[in-house]
């Protein structure tokens, strides 16, 4: 296990033309992630899928992310609306697995258009105006967790259907952010054991998400300082913006460009 884990393996990763650029993807998504409570995903991985593959990139933002923000998550615990929440994350437990299979064996092409699918959706919703002005019901709750659980297995995307159902909504932004910040650390917790179970942890992963850690833990402070003060209409345009830019940066298409 040492030598897994020896001077030369973490220069294999740092020396690869590949890491500049994900050093860059972290820096941003951690600032993102800050900001807004959620974002991280919508960011993060199309841009890695591009530049490694999309195995690679759920794993190094679970490693990342969840090491990264559970400190800033435990604050949010007293926060959020645990009546909103918690539906949400039994449901999206049920069916954290079956995307977990869908990582390991679905063609990672297709993956990673179900993400510009996904995020594209997202985005139309919010622009359209639409807006959910009732109190969450339980059976929306469920809903909404039984699709999002899908996304965080596969790919660790589990964020679109509960940034439309809590978003566009009523609650004010602080609200949103701690539901958003509690449900997607929730999922993580559950990705982690089976993520495990069927071998997705190697040893080149483990090491890039050490060496990422501590970058998408500074640009998360300095976006969680930006947070502050911030209107609910800042808020909400600036989560637009990050919708709308992960949703160009996903597509395939400019895979060339990125490499």
């Amino acid at each position: 296990m040492t030598e897994v884990f020896s001077a030369q393996a973490f220069n294999t990763v740092i020396y690869d033309p590949r890491f500049v650029a994900a050093v860059g993807v972290a820096f941003l998504s951690g600032l993102v992630r800050g900001f807004s409570g959620f974002g991280s995903a919508l960011i993060y991985i199309p841009l890695m899928a591009a530049i490694y593959e999309p195995r690679v990139a759920a794993i190094t933002l679970l490693l990342t992310d969840f090491t990264s923000s559970a400190p800033f998550t435990v604050p949010q615990t007293r926060r959020c609306n645990w009546r909103e929440v918690a539906p949400v994350c039994l449901a999206a437990a049920a069916t954290i697995p079956f995307g977990v299979l869908a990582l390991q064996y679905l063609d990672q092409t297709i993956l990673r258009w179900g993400a510009v699918a996904l995020i594209t959706a997202l985005l139309a919703v919010l622009v359209s105006g639409w807006r959910y002005h009732a109190e969450p019901r339980l059976s929306a709750s469920v809903g909404v967790g039984l699709f999002a659980g899908f996304g965080s297995g596969a790919l660790q995307i589990a964020g679109p259907p509960a940034i439309i159902y809590w978003l566009g909504g009523p609650g004010s932004a602080s609200i949103i952010r701690a539901n958003l910040m509690v449900y997607l650390t929730s999922t993580q917790l559950v990705a982690f054991p089976l993520y495990y179970i069927r071998g997705l942890f190697s040893a080149d992963v483990i090491i890039l998400s050490l060496l990422l850690g501590p970058i998408f833990i500074g640009s998360m402070l300095l976006g969680s300082r930006m947070f502050k003060g911030a209107s609910d209409t800042v808020y909400r345009r600036a989560a637009y913006i990050i919708i709308a830019l992960s949703a160009l940066v996903s597509l395939p298409l400019f895979d060339e460009l990125i490499q």
